[in-house]
């Protein structure tokens, strides 16, 4: 395996909501310079289309860096890959950057070196519409809400059912993390009517605490 080490001069990165898209061999890295303090959440999205088909690909961990950057472990075709950044606030707004294509930029300079297999992980993914919030409540950000059926059933990871919120109307609801009784990880549905929309996993953290390193199954690593 390669494992990139990336310098990134001031003057190559953008500030939200404009983003940065460069290219590093085959490979892009997304990155942003923060103005916020009151930011939640910060999914990376990846589309073969410039307006639509985005899918979730990475999440920031510390969304509250002063400066970030994520590298698509894809290698991308120039002709037809773009990025843009789903960006939630405290109080229930949220925001999607532009789109953009990697472009060259001679200010990120690359060492390849080669890695072992065992140093190279997957981490977890979380959903960009249920998810944890400020003080580790639960969200629900759904879109045209008034306009669909939808409902969220909510299980342990064992798959013992807990409860389901249903006729949701908001597009964002909050839900108290009492509800869920203890932390940890849980599974979630979404459904429109009777349509799965997603199929997914949420991982609660403890009072005061952020939430660990997790795989790609949202299993804690130090667990491993």
């Amino acid at each position: 395996m390669i494992a990139c080490f990336i310098h990134i001069q001031a003057s190559a990165q953008d500030t939200l909501p404009q983003i940065s898209v460069i290219q590093l061999g085959k490979k892009a890295l997304v990155s942003w310079k923060n103005p916020y303090n009151n930011i939640t959440v910060i999914n990376i999205q990846r589309s073969g289309d410039s307006t639509k088909n985005f899918t979730t690909i990475g999440s920031v961990l510390n969304v509250s860096a002063l400066e970030n950057g994520f590298v698509d472990t894809k290698e991308f075709l120039p002709s037809d890959q773009y990025y843009r950044l789903f960006i939630s606030f405290e109080g229930g707004s949220y925001i999607f950057t532009k789109a953009h294509q990697p472009w060259p930029d001679t200010s990120v300079k690359v060492q390849t070196v080669e890695a072992p297999q065992s140093e190279v992980k997957t981490w977890f993914v979380p959903s960009k519409h249920v998810f944890t919030g400020k003080g580790n409540n639960v969200i629900i950000s759904l879109p045209d809400a008034a306009k669909h059926k939808y409902s969220v059933k909510f299980f342990e990871d064992d798959g013992t059912f807990l409860f389901e919120v249903k006729k949701i109307m908001e597009n964002y609801l909050i839900l108290d993390k009492v509800n869920f009784v203890h932390s940890g990880l849980f599974a979630f549905e979404i459904l429109d009517d009777k349509t799965l929309i997603e199929r997914h996993k949420i991982y609660i953290p403890k009072d005061g605490k952020a939430a660990p390193a997790l795989d790609a199954n949202g299993y804690e690593v130090n667990k491993q």
